[in-house]
């Protein structure tokens, strides 16, 4: 075969496979993007990951790639810190700390503690999986958030209503008060500003209540950190985009942690990451927005 047709035969062949090679990006159900807009693979984020002190996976609650990737980052930075990591989410309130000390230990069967803790509806399919892992490992599972019902009174009556609290409560169930609070963080002015005309108290509340959410799973995480461990939390992506929120509240309670910060995204093409995008996390999970939910 002489060097013209073989030349024309391997140009042949790439006009056929690079639209089916763009074609599969377009259809694909996620990309990885670093905050430069660079696609990444999986082996890169693990590897970044696994220096750092804490670890922030946003979540879109009911994303399923959100909670299979998150599963398998987990059981990677088990094997990458040899067993030292520590788990712990916003889905688990501090009030339930003694029932899944409990179902860790084995003192409680799964029966009890499922009918027991305060669990989200999507707790089965989405956050068992690394409760069982955190189990069969022996690895901390810590509950970060405020129990609703504080959350709900700051919505009400501002961060003065936590004042009246049991000393129990305010010893054990939500952080030292009162509480850092920066109402100029853009996350939170922008929670405000999609209030629209319904502004005044009730949004300035609004974002009260969000912050002491972030504060407690702030205080908690910081409480729990341990030297030569990672600690890998799961949160909704708001908590921690921006490396505001919850994030804020971390560097308050624990200045100078390496922290790393993951958001997921849904767009309509996953091809590209939108500008909007580049600046949420250091990585970036976009997802197509076609995507099936768990609930």
């Amino acid at each position: 075969m002489n060097k013209l047709v073989c030349r024309n035969l391997i140009c042949l062949f790439l006009l056929n496979i690079i639209p089916s090679l763009i074609k599969a990006q377009e259809n694909a159900a996620y990309i990885l993007y670093n905050n430069k807009g660079e696609k990444i693979d999986y082996e890169q984020v693990l590897k970044v990951a696994c220096q750092n002190d804490v670890v922030f996976f946003g979540e879109l609650h009911n994303n399923p790639i959100s909670h299979w990737l998150q599963l398998k980052l987990t059981e990677d930075l088990y094997e990458c810190k040899k067993g030292k990591i520590i788990l712990g989410a916003e889905m688990f309130e501090t009030d339930d700390q003694l029932i899944i000390n409990e179902y860790l230990a084995g003192t409680i069967n799964v029966k009890n503690f499922e009918e027991e803790a305060k669990l989200w509806k999507n707790y089965v399919t989405d956050y068992k999986p690394l409760m069982e892992f955190a189990k069969s490992k022996n690895i901390p599972f810590y509950a970060t958030n405020i129990p609703r019902r504080y959350a709900n009174l700051v919505f009400r009556l501002g961060l003065e209503g936590l004042n009246n609290l049991d000393k129990e409560a305010k010893a054990h169930l939500i952080p030292p008060l009162p509480i850092p609070l920066d109402m100029e963080l853009p996350t939170y002015k922008k929670m405000i500003s999609m209030m629209g005309n319904h502004g005044g108290n009730s949004a300035e509340n609004m974002v009260k209540s969000q912050a002491i959410k972030d504060a407690t799973m702030g205080y908690s995480i910081s409480g729990a950190i341990k030297n030569d461990h990672l600690f890998m939390h799961f949160n909704g992506a708001y908590h921690s985009d921006e490396k505001e929120g919850t994030v804020w509240y971390l560097n308050k309670y624990s200045p100078g942690l390496k922290i790393l910060n993951i958001s997921t995204v849904e767009q309509k093409k996953v091809d590209v990451l939108e500008a909007e995008n580049f600046t949420k996390a250091d990585f970036i999970l976009v997802v197509s927005d076609k995507m099936t939910k768990t609930y």
